[in-house]
């Protein structure tokens, strides 16, 4: 796979048959990896007249890590990465999501047809944000064997049950280093939480589709509302709705392209 002008590694796929047409930028959340939306980019090889591409963020999966990590600093790199691509839809869940609000303010260089994000979180109270400072501070940790690193690295994205730890998915953010294995993540990725998802939000152009799984822990559907009352819930899943439930990813974004 590749590296962006911008650095970041990311996946890509076009069809064949209809080289043309619009790009989707997926955006993957705190800690995972562009791999993770293996299930939604089958199904844009079957059916989007397009392409696609899945950056892994700085400090992330097979990207380099860097001395400082802002929504805004994601939001340039993928802004670098789109090429000269007029038509582009941008998905991404949690993290990613709050990068594509960014991205739909038409300040870094385009304007996005219609951003679709998932599970969002809107307000972080206390209690969360130092849940997060602490994890900007935790060392790192190692494991002995590669198995282990993967096992942690889904837990750790809410992936266990949905993603075989034998696949290329969980191999995508753990990395060996002297000798031992670890998640690829730089833990201090996680001060973009500092970010205020409202003040994103009303600063977009670009129509923004709100979604969450109906039984996402990290934004309530009071909150999502308090945003967009139209926003919608996916009926079964939780905070990786994109893993759970690909299909209906799939016709959200379809609907948002007038597909």
């Amino acid at each position: 796979m590749p590296y962006s002008t911008t650095g970041l590694y990311y996946e890509h796929g076009r069809r064949e048959r209809d080289p043309g047409g619009p790009l989707v930028i997926l955006l993957h959340g705190l800690s995972g990896t562009g791999a993770v939306w293996r299930g939604v980019t089958d199904i844009l090889d079957a059916r989007w007249p397009g392409s696609w591409v899945a950056p892994d963020f700085r400090g992330h999966g097979r990207s380099p890590h860097a001395d400082r990590y802002g929504i805004a600093m994601h939001a340039a790199d993928i802004a670098g990465s789109v090429g000269d691509a007029d038509d582009i839809y941008v998905v991404g869940q949690s993290m990613g999501g709050q990068c594509a609000m960014m991205l739909a303010s038409a300040t870094f260089g385009f304007a996005p047809k219609a951003v679709l994000t998932i599970g969002v979180a809107v307000d972080w109270g206390n209690e969360a944000r130092q849940r997060i400072d602490r994890l900007v501070h935790t060392p790192v940790r190692y494991f002995d064997t590669q198995i282990e690193a993967r096992e942690r690295f889904l837990l750790v994205n809410g992936l266990q049950g949905f993603v075989d730890p034998a696949s290329d998915i969980a191999a995508s953010g753990i990395c060996e280093e002297n000798g031992k294995w670890r998640l690829s993540a730089d833990n201090r990725a996680a001060m973009v939480a500092v970010a205020s998802t409202r003040l994103i939000h009303a600063a977009a152009v670009s129509p923004i589709i709100l979604a969450r799984g109906q039984h996402d822990p990290v934004v309530t559907s009071e909150e999502h509302k308090s945003l967009d009352p139209d926003c919608i819930s996916i009926e079964g899943c939780g905070h990786n709705a994109h893993v759970e439930r690909p299909d209906q990813i799939w016709r959200l974004l379809q609907a948002a392209a007038g597909l």
